[in-house]
């Protein structure tokens, strides 16, 4: 069973302040009976009164206000199986976060950027399966392939610089390690959507790019930041201190490497696009989308829940209806039966 809006259960609380209510107005009424006069004497002015049926009510108001709760909580229930069959292609998101990706030449910085646009990417997706690498000097797994596009992006927005020790830039380990991410012996489509400044600290992307187009991949390099580049801040509490320098001492100026990313696309009969534009991204990232062939990886059993709130409003209601005609005086019938020992 599945709960839709479990925010709703809390209004059970409601269901003990009834009983307190009802006690407190039992001891109110007795206590003012009893300035009145003797208790048996007031019940002799009036026998048709149950003593039974005011309880009988107050159990028939609470079974009724928690049928309203659980009907508005929606309670659902698996009641039959259907085969799902999806269709898509794999994706993996080869993610930059070295010291150069906090350059805030591109607002609000060359990273914060970056996980826009991936996350934007991921929304526009349809069945797709999903992978995220990281990389600097080095690269290594973020979140395997995966069709669960929330976690995907809760990976996505805690992603920063400090997660990786070696610093620089690795294109050829972040496709090598992407390359890993795909199933060799799968029909599946496999694209690597490479998001980074350019700037290569290595010598193997070009190399990394020509195998991995061996394999049956299509890279796609999103280029983050300006020709005219910006310094790197190094912030503390989300306040600059210092800006990165060289060791010469040097302010560090960052710059976009165009040329890099534009032939490891090129290697892969993939595309460049610059990720200063996110709308220019998204048409271009869908463009390309809709030209690869998209293959089925999956076929699951899935539980149908259906909703089962008319069930609990419906007990509701008819309890409601019931207490509207429910008298407090004794029933005849019940009357002859003594069952709560009213007759003495």
């Amino acid at each position: 069973m599945e709960l839709d809006e479990k925010k709703y259960l809390y209004l059970l609380f409601i269901l003990p302040l009834v009983v307190l209510l009802f006690l407190f107005n039992l001891y109110w009424k007795q206590k003012k009976q009893r300035e009145f006069g003797d208790l048996d004497a007031i019940k002799k002015l009036s026998p048709e009164r149950s003593t039974f049926k005011p309880t009988l009510k107050l159990v028939i108001i609470l079974l009724a206000l928690a049928g309203l709760i659980l009907g508005l909580v929606n309670p659902k229930i698996g009641t039959k199986m259907e085969t799902v069959k999806r269709e898509g292609i794999d994706i993996v998101f080869a993610m930059d976060i070295s010291k150069s990706m906090l350059a805030e030449d591109v607002a609000p910085s060359r990273l914060e950027k970056s996980k826009q646009i991936v996350s934007q990417i991921i929304n526009q997706l349809g069945s797709d399966r999903i992978g995220i690498v990281a990389y600097a000097g080095s690269a290594f797994p973020v979140l395997p392939i995966t069709t669960d596009y929330s976690v995907a992006k809760m990976f996505l927005q805690s992603m920063n610089t400090e997660m990786v020790s070696s610093q620089g830039t690795s294109l050829d380990e972040a496709i090598k390690l992407s390359a890993t991410y795909f199933d060799d012996k799968s029909k599946t489509s496999k694209l690597l959507i490479l998001i980074s400044d350019g700037e290569d600290h290595s010598e193997g992307a070009q190399a990394a790019a020509e195998e991995a187009n061996k394999q049956g991949m299509r890279i796609i390099t999103i280029g983050i930041g300006t020709d005219k580049g910006g310094t790197i801040p190094l912030k503390r509490n989300g306040i600059v201190e210092s800006y990165q320098r060289d060791n010469n001492d040097q302010v560090v100026v960052t710059k976009l490497n165009r040329a890099s990313l534009e032939a490891i696309a090129k290697a892969t009969k993939g595309g460049y696009v610059s990720g200063n534009n996110t709308k220019e991204v998204l048409e271009y990232i869908k463009t390309n989308l809709d030209k690869i062939q998209k293959t089925e990886f999956e076929s699951t059993q899935m539980a149908d829940f259906q909703s089962q709130f008319q069930w609990f409003l419906g007990i509701a209601f008819g309890l409601l209806f019931l207490d509207f005609f429910l008298l407090e005086g004794k029933t005849n019938w019940v009357r002859k039966l003594n069952l709560f020992n009213e007759e003495k």
